[in-house]
């Protein structure tokens, strides 16, 4: 096969695989490595031991050998369990119970994969590039279950490549920036009900599924900084553009009620979603020969995405917002402290405890599609060097979920009460191999 058709192959390989419900608030995703996984990403952005360091801080790369790779793959099994608690399809008078199962587990196992390489171009300067994928959400109902007119199935996946640079300015300051293109796919689908007035004018309406399929591409950047301030402590600071997508697609429609109006009509359609940025702040500080503690505040612009809307771009309804997905997201923070213990000179034990805060406001603004809650995360790692060449990082992590509350009203639109509890929960597991030559 010729190399370009493989250039081709590779990343849509990484964007088949990285889709999965977010371990991070919201649907963003920290496995972006799994060296980090056994700390719960402390000190991402100040600890440079291999080439993934290209994501969380490029300037980090100066603290690399003259030419590393590092590739990685970390598997999540989120479990989102729903209890119905007296949902409905319309409000009073009429106040009909929404009919169907409690959807079972709308949470699935999704591979999440990296790749990173960097080599030195002079004693001073760095090159590198990274393909991750910073995004990505799965959430998939029981077609029977009680909120089925809001969703059964959301899907985003990302990729992301990430071309770099790295200046050591002195031996105690670095700078790195990087250019980012990045690629989304989004899937949405959700069955019709009766409208407000508690009449289904259109026969079969509610046996209908309206599916989304969209996705762009686009483009943003990323810069940081990393202070050695002294043999023992080193500081990074890193900063993630805003990437704004304008997606395009077709919105389907398909059941028995398909093409009987301009509102249940096959039709091209749009959607726009400015994913945030993201500001982190890292130390890591070197106790003794053995231990060496790292520290993470990390800050994510989620107020960026207010509300979604889908709107028809081609029929009869073209110009018209088909659906708008009301988020409300606010900006959030995460706090995450780890611990290296040096066993001897090939081993090393890895732990990480951090608390992670949900963009979504309260149990009024939670969407199905999205389920998402506060979270701690309780993470374990080794590392073993193999070589003075090679290692290979193995991290695990449990991300506790408090019981969470859903209470959509989004009757008035059609779709329903969604009026329950989730039982939450996250497993993390991750490797990472990487190499210096």
């Amino acid at each position: 096969m010729k190399m370009k058709h493989m250039a081709r192959l590779v990343p849509l390989a990484l964007l088949a695989l990285g889709s999965g419900h977010a371990a991070a608030a919201g649907f963003q995703l920290l496995e972006q490595n799994a060296s980090g996984l056994g700390n719960a990403y402390a000190g991402s952005a100040a600890v440079a031991d291999n080439a993934s360091t290209i994501f969380f801080n490029p300037a980090g790369m100066t603290q690399l050998q003259a030419r590393e790779v590092s590739a990685g793959l970390n598997l999540v099994k989120p479990s989102f369990k729903f209890k119905d608690e007296g949902s409905r399809f319309l409000t009073t008078p009429l106040s009909i119970p929404a009919s169907g199962s409690d959807a079972g587990d709308a949470g699935d196992i999704a591979a999440i994969p990296n790749a990173y390489m960097s080599w030195a171009l002079t004693d001073r300067l760095w090159a590198g590039v990274g393909i991750s994928a910073p995004f990505g959400l799965v959430t998939e109902y029981d077609e029977d279950w009680v909120g089925r007119a809001q969703a059964i199935l959301f899907d985003i996946k990302t990729i992301n490549i990430n071309p770099s640079l790295a200046f050591k300015v002195n031996d105690m300051v670095s700078i790195g920036v990087g250019l980012n293109w990045q690629r989304l796919e989004a899937e949405y689908e959700r069955f019709a009900t009766v409208l407000p007035n508690g009449v289904a004018p259109i026969p079969g309406l509610s046996a209908t599924k309206a599916i989304l399929e969209a996705d762009s591409d686009a483009w943003g950047w990323n810069i940081g900084a990393l202070f050695t301030l002294s043999p023992a402590t080193k500081v990074g600071v890193s900063y993630r553009s805003k990437i704004k997508h304008e997606l395009d697609g077709t919105l389907k429609v398909e059941g028995p009620a398909a093409g009987l109006a301009a509102t249940v009509t096959t039709s091209d359609a749009s959607a726009d979603v400015e994913l945030p940025d993201t500001f982190i702040l890292s130390v890591s500080q070197q106790l003794s020969d053995q231990w060496e503690m790292l520290g993470d505040v990390s800050w994510t612009g989620w107020s960026s995405i207010q509300e979604v809307n889908i709107v028809r771009t081609s029929g009869g309804a073209s110009g018209t917002t088909a659906q708008t997905l009301e988020t409300k997201f606010r900006d959030t923070w995460r706090i995450a402290l780890g611990a290296n213990y040096k066993l001897n000179d090939a081993w090393k034990l890895k732990f990480g405890v951090a608390y992670d805060q949900t963009p979504v406001r309260n149990q009024r603004e939670r969407l199905v599609s999205l389920p998402d809650a506060n979270r701690t995360w309780f993470s374990f790692g080794t590392q073993w060097k193999a070589t003075k060449a090679s290692t290979l990082d193995l991290g695990v992590s449990y991300l506790f979920v408090p019981e969470t509350k859903i209470n959509n009203d989004q009757q008035a639109a059609g779709r329903g009460l969604v009026r329950g509890t989730y039982d939450s929960s996250v497993w993390i597991l991750g490797a990472q191999y990487s190499m210096a030559f």
